[in-house]
């Protein structure tokens, strides 16, 4: 199953080509992620990452809510992100 996962904008920053990149925080785990669906993204909004880009932006509350989720599911080790507390 493909899922879209919450992540924490830590970074930004434009690549040689000059499309949008950032670092994003995966409850630790740090991954690049193409920003440029969400232009509007700041560093320590969250956003939800499906094959390596962001889609769209959510609150923490949500972002939280989707971690919940997903550790009910078991699919957080699937995943290769560490469950948050």
């Amino acid at each position: 199953m493909c899922l879209g996962v919450p992540g924490k904008v830590i970074e930004i920053q434009e690549n040689p080509l000059g499309m949008t990149m950032g670092k994003v925080s995966f409850a630790g785990i740090v991954k690049e992620v193409c920003l440029a669906y969400v232009p509007d993204v700041q560093v320590g909004d969250y956003v939800i990452v499906h094959v390596g880009f962001a889609i769209s932006k959510v609150d923490e509350q949500e972002a939280m809510e989707v971690f919940k989720y997903l550790q009910e599911m078991d699919e957080l080790g699937e995943l290769d992100i560490p469950q948050p507390d």
